[in-house]
């Protein structure tokens, strides 16, 4: 004989361990299955309840599915509830046995027992399939008429899932619902209002898959568009009508019902000018009247500002939406903050788009939504210092669209006190926000660079590199005046660092060999506060550069921009540096001649060559095959370099010329697309395509950015052109030629005259500083 319930559930609970469990279990599954052999109809409903308690601990219990079909054909209430309880928990409506209870749900359908019909109700309305709904929709809708408030919302839920599984048969009871709105129960009238919804969303999602036209307006929708009128005083009876102790919830009136016909509305107000133009007056009396002191008025109120963002409603009705949700901004609830800044963003993202797709439409107006958001910045800003990260991330998302010229100093200042909080993860990302904002609305180019140098300070080791091109780019395009000023800041951030900050190493490595001699002048300029450099030495710059690469911590790619430095120093401190310091930059190109590294000690060696070449002097290298010059002239023995030679290793090393985007951009091929040299943003404000700093390697990069000076798709210089009859012909070179032929390309003597053959177009190298 089986256990009871009560003992089988004492025994599992006495079990400890899960081994005991499953033996407890096992046995008591084999116990019922004799019984279900042996026909032991006296202890079908027994053993159902305990399936029913198996289920709950997760075991297989499909065994007893048609123990549950026999149940609900019992005449017995007690055994048919026990039934149907099983048959709405043990069965889906994938299963092939539910087809058997077809009957037996019709049969009881028609019951005179409003229990009876009430299970039945409820089996289908969590269970019926599409062929289940086509039969029993004629009884489920003789409920719908009942005079009973019990089978009436209990058929509204049942009506619910009919509809949801045949859309075609909503013409058929849409009449039905103008009556159920005029009835006094609650409940009724919460499932119908449920029920309406649920036919929209469902015949929106069918448009959607048929992809049909907007024109196109469903019977249902046209038919529910007249029952507005109706909704609207129904929900404005909910809030002028007294005390009821049966609905009320800490002082509002049935606030579940309120909620459900808001979503109703909402739901019937999207792109509909006329049913808008309707609810708005209720939306506004719902917005003013609600209380804030419970959360059933929160409730509420979050759902009526959903509503309103949602509808075509006026300038007004969206600034007092976006005035609710600054007040919940100040609640002390964090799950009240947080569906607060969720929606102010959605909200704000919303209305941008709208404004994007009505070219004549602002969302910058007085009573625009984005400027009634810029009244609660500085409660959204206060957020960014809220214990709860959570509360911290949803605000930084909001913080970016409170961004504009006038503000835009604050907000960035605030970024930045927010950078050093965050969790490092987070900071790549952020740093490339802060890109975006300080691109799109700096005021002017000494305040960018500023903040972007600043940034750099604090996060540059998890900046990335689309970040660090950025900046280089910003410096060189500005005049001598910033490029002075960010070239003293980045010395004295260098300075200050520990080497940790790798992309503040790299911007400034860059700035100080192209900016050099900018820093041997003091530098003074009156901003609204004052701000002064003194000059430095010469031996002073290079022994700074000298100690970032002296760390044990330094990577390789900061000391191959050190190297790049090294170069274009000993040509910006030719004039003004005495000769141990020049001789010691030599010595400092020359230190990685035997590294390990192939790219650094590439690098050495042609850097090396440059510096000889404007001294005239020749480097040979030699091969097994013969003994040539790094600067490809050995057929003019032990004579000096010619003067173009020299002219030519001279402008290698001169100073970049300031990037053209919109040249770049002409000579770049169509098929690469346009964004050159800038950051592109998608909607959700991350970097949709990068520069190609991003895309190359961490450790590679153009030679002195040669390949963009003499090639790289672009004309060459007159003089250089002269000089170098084989630059084209560099990039097809066969993998027998040496690796350190790039200065050869450059500086060899033009062969014979001979007609070049024509090579093809190589795609224009994206802007990469480095």
């Amino acid at each position: 004989m089986s256990l009871r319930l009560r003992d089988l559930i004492r025994q599992v609970r006495a079990c400890k361990t899960a081994a005991e469990e499953r033996a407890v279990i096992a046995k008591e599954s084999a116990m019922i299955r004799t019984a279900i052999r042996e026909e032991q109809e006296q202890y079908r409903h027994r053993n159902v309840a305990k399936l029913l308690f198996m289920h709950m601990l997760g075991y297989p219990t499909h065994f007893g599915q048609l123990e549950c079909m026999k149940l609900v054909a019992s005449p017995h209430f007690p055994e048919k509830r026990i039934g149907y309880l099983g048959m709405m928990l043990l069965l889906s409506e994938e299963a092939d046995v539910l087809m058997l209870a077809t009957n037996s749900l019709k049969n009881d359908l028609n019951s005179d027992n409003r229990f009876i019909a009430g299970l039945a109700l409820c089996a289908i309305g969590n269970l019926a399939t599409a062929d289940m709904s086509r039969d029993l929709a004629p009884e489920v809708d003789k409920h719908l008429k009942s005079s009973q408030p019990y089978l009436r919302k209990k058929a509204c839920l049942a009506m619910c899932r009919c509809l949801t599984k045949c859309p075609d048969m909503v013409e058929d009871f849409v009449d039905r619902f103008v009556t159920l709105l005029k009835d006094r129960s609650h409940g009724v009238l919460i499932t119908v209002v449920e029920l309406m919804t649920q036919v929209l969303i469902t015949d929106q999602e069918n448009q959607d898959e048929e992809e049909e036209e907007d024109e196109y307006e469903s019977a249902a929708r046209s038919a529910f568009l007249r029952l507005v009128p109706l909704l609207v005083k129904l929900l404005r009876n909910l809030l002028t009508s007294g005390y009821s102790p049966e609905y009320d919830v800490a002082g509002i009136s049935d606030p579940f019902l309120q909620v459900q016909i808001l979503t109703l509305l909402r739901l019937l107000g999207t792109e509909d000018e006329s049913a808008s133009e309707e609810m708005s007056d209720v939306l506004a009396q719902v917005a003013t009247n609600t209380d804030t002191a419970k959360n059933a008025g929160n409730a509420i109120l979050y759902e009526c500002v959903q509503t309103i963002m949602a509808i075509e409603a006026d300038d007004s009705l969206r600034t007092l939406a976006i005035n609710i949700l600054g007040r919940f901004l100040l609640n002390k609830d964090n799950n009240i903050r947080y569906v607060a800044l969720n929606t102010l963003a959605r909200c704000i993202t919303e209305a941008k788009q709208h404004a994007r797709e009505n070219e004549d439409a602002s969302d910058e107006g007085p009573n625009s939504a984005a400027s009634a958001l810029q009244r609660h910045r500085n409660t959204v800003v206060d957020c960014l210092k809220d214990p709860d990260i959570s509360i911290r991330q949803r605000a930084l998302e909001l913080i970016y669209h409170l961004v504009n010229a006038e503000n835009v100093e604050s907000i960035a200042a605030e970024l930045l006190n927010y950078l050093v909080l965050c969790p490092r993860e987070h900071r790549a990302d952020i740093c490339t926000r802060i890109l975006r904002v300080v691109d799109t609305f700096s005021p002017d180019d000494r305040w960018r660079v500023d903040t972007l140098i600043t940034m750099l300070t604090i996060a540059g080791r998890e900046c990335t590199r689309a970040v660090q091109s950025a900046t280089i780019i910003y410096i060189s395009r500005s005049n001598d005046d910033i490029r002075a000023y960010a070239t003293h800041k980045l010395v004295k951030a260098m300075r200050d660092d520990d080497g940790t900050q790798i992309g503040l190493l790299i911007v400034a490595t860059w700035c100080v060999g192209e900016y050099g001699d900018l820093v041997l002048k003091p530098y003074s300029a009156e901003t609204p506060e004052v701000i002064a450099f003194m000059g430095l030495e010469p031996s002073a710059v290079v022994a700074t550069v000298e100690e970032v690469t002296k760390r044990h911590s330094c990577p390789e790619e900061v000391k191959e921009r050190a190297l790049t430095c090294f170069t274009k120093l000993s040509e910006r401190f030719a004039g003004v540096a005495d000769a141990e310091t020049l001789a010691r930059l030599h010595t400092l190109v020359k230190k990685y001649e035997g590294s390990h590294s192939l790219e650094l000690q590439l690098r050495s060696c042609e850097y090396d060559a440059l510096i000889n070449a404007i001294k005239g002097v020749k480097v040979s290298v030699k091969t097994p095959q013969s003994s040539d010059d790094m600067l490809g002239m050995a057929d003019g023995g032990d004579a000096p370099l010619s003067a173009e030679v020299v002219a030519a290793a001279k402008e290698a090393l001169a100073r970049m010329p300031a990037v053209d985007i919109k040249v770049m951009q002409r000579k770049r091929p169509p098929e690469l697309g346009e964004d050159l040299g800038a950051v592109s943003f998608g909607e959700d404000g991350a970097p949709s395509k990068t520069n190609g700093a991003a895309a190359s390697s961490g450790g590679g990069g153009d030679l002195l950015d040669l390949n963009d000076i003499f090639g790289g798709g672009a004309a060459a210089p007159a003089a250089s052109t002269q000089q170098n009859g084989t630059s084209g012909g560099a990039a097809e070179a066969t993998t027998s030629s040496s690796d350190v032929d790039l200065l050869s390309d450059i500086f060899s003597a033009p062969a014979a005259p001979a007609p070049a053959a024509p090579a093809a177009a190589a795609p224009a190298a994206p802007i990469d500083p480095f």
